[in-house]
């Protein structure tokens, strides 16, 4: 994990805390399998801190360099995104996703995964460039090979079933 994304809270008094990191090229190189290839973020975290949990709001935006699926060239996606975890000082595991156990002898959180979890999350799922911005000559491949669709005719048989709506 990147060590730049830890947050030391044991010295921490209670209350709110806020925390700021920039994501780039090396935080994705982190991400192996990770479709993003670049970026241009800022990820801001404020730490409520209280007596037996700590609530923690992550706000993401920026920018970042995915493959177009339009046209397979690179595409600048503006992503703007927030989310909430708990923090909970225990010794048993939880189910839920949001809410993370820290035993007795943790003494920091390491925020990365939740940064980059947010960041896909945010992600269109087909992540496109802007209108007229993607290669053309990819867009005119795709227009000349796309097919055109041809209205199947229906068997008389099965017309008849369609009118009993």
């Amino acid at each position: 994990m990147n060590k730049s994304f830890d947050i030391p809270f044991v010295g921490l008094k209670q209350g709110k805390h806020h925390f700021k990191f920039e994501v780039g090229k090396t935080f994705f190189d982190a991400f192996p399998l990770s479709t993003i290839e670049d970026g241009d973020l800022i990820a801001e975290v404020e730490l409520d801190k209280k007596e037996t949990i700590m609530i923690s709001n992550f706000i993401v935006h920026g920018t970042v360099k995915v493959i177009c699926s339009r046209c397979n060239e690179h595409a600048k996606i503006d992503l703007n995104d927030t989310m909430i975890n708990y923090y909970k000082f225990g010794t048993e595991k939880e189910d839920d996703e949001n809410l993370f156990v820290l035993f007795p002898d943790e003494y920091k959180i390491n925020v990365a995964q939740q940064v980059y979890e947010l960041i896909t999350v945010a992600l269109p799922s087909n992540p496109k460039h802007k209108k007229g911005d993607c290669n053309a000559e990819m867009v005119e491949l795709i227009k000349k090979y796309q097919s055109k669709e041809k209205k199947e005719e229906i068997d008389p048989r099965w017309e008849k079933l369609n009118k009993l709506n």
